[in-house]
């Protein structure tokens, strides 16, 4: 079994762990109805994509 020959240093270690960390959540506005939703997907408020209804939602009022 392979053995290190000496200790990786802290930066060594945290330089090569750079690209491990969170993205940001990208949203935009619905254009009918103004919810925060993600880009790309049907708005989970009115049922709109595109300004075209592709789903039913129900009025929980």
């Amino acid at each position: 079994m392979a053995v290190p020959a000496r200790k990786v240093s802290k930066t060594r270690k945290r330089k090569r762990r750079t690209h491990y960390k969170l993205e940001t959540v990208q949203v935009t506005k619905c254009p009918k109805c103004g919810e925060i939703k993600k880009p790309h997907r049907v708005c989970a408020s009115c049922g709109t994509y595109k300004n075209v209804e592709e789903i039913k939602v129900k009025d929980n009022q």
